[in-house]
């Protein structure tokens, strides 16, 4: 008979970040996104372009419902270019945190057997989403073209990779938090979509803050770590501004939710092979 293993499972190391320890294992990184990538688009007839496709295709139906029959504003350029401005952030938040709250039940075979820093999980999955939005970014930047929408370079070199950076700070946090309670709670595994559909619309995707007359309700979608990433995004294109007190709240939530979601992760990672 041939001889039984043992994997050893070793305690995590307690520390919020242990960067030499994710450093050691930065070629998971790669594995683990790459292993979702081709997962994701397995099988699938157009791959990629489904990428394409989701973006796309919403902002032909937000801009014939919102922005023709509803007639939203859309703060002085084209409706179409100002709905996929909010799109294209949102869809990579929503699919990174629709993903990763599964992510540590699909990979809870590998958990059990050997130890590696559980934190590659939650965030190799962002980082598979986020090369839909890499993808969906050029369709942007032609929809830009194509409506001859005239943007301030400058701002545009200084705020999109912030409005990038607070997008992807705000999705990891909000990530591992959701993975680590999905363990736990397997009800969230269908929490998760139904919050996410109510969340689109306490984002400013399909409108501007400016539509909304009640301060009390500006200060709520403040909170929002997405709110101010939009509003970044969107400053080179648009000649009104929100507040920047409504885009600084939200900003720190950003940080909030990367620093509290890392923290539960950390608490919890220990109970992982147990659980999972």
């Amino acid at each position: 008979m041939p001889e039984s293993v043992e994997y050893k499972i070793v305690p995590s190391s307690g520390r919020l970040f242990h960067w030499s320890e994710l450093w050691h294992y930065r070629e998971l990184f790669y594995f683990f996104t790459w292993r979702d990538v081709k997962v994701k688009y397995k099988q699938t007839t157009l791959g990629v372009l489904w990428v394409v496709l989701q973006p796309v295709v919403q902002v032909l139906i937000f801009s014939v419902f919102f922005g023709r029959a509803l007639k939203v504003p859309s703060e002085g350029i084209p409706y179409p270019v100002f709905v996929f401005s909010g799109l294209l952030l949102w869809t990579f938040f929503s699919s990174s945190i629709n993903n990763a709250g599964n992510s540590m039940l699909a990979h809870s075979a590998i958990i059990k057997k050997i130890y590696f820093p559980r934190l590659i999980i939650p965030i190799s999955t962002v980082l598979a989403s986020f090369l839909d939005l890499l993808v969906a970014f050029v369709i942007f930047v032609l929809t830009l073209i194509f409506y001859q929408v005239h943007a301030d370079f400058f701002k545009l070199i200084f705020f999109w990779p912030i409005a990038l950076f607070f997008t992807l700070t705000g999705t990891l946090g909000i990530s591992c938090w959701l993975a680590a309670l999905n363990v736990k709670y397997r009800d969230f595994r269908y929490v998760i979509p139904f919050a996410l559909q109510l969340l689109l619309f306490l984002t400013p995707v399909i409108y501007p803050v400016s539509v909304i007359n009640y301060l009390w309700l500006k200060y709520i979608l403040a909170f929002n770590p997405l709110s101010g990433a939009i509003a970044l995004f969107r400053m080179p294109l648009i000649p009104s501004q929100q507040p920047a007190e409504f885009i600084i709240i939200s900003l720190v939530s950003s940080i909030l939710f990367l620093v509290l979601g890392i923290y539960y992760f950390k608490r919890t990672e220990d109970f992982f092979a147990d659980i999972a």
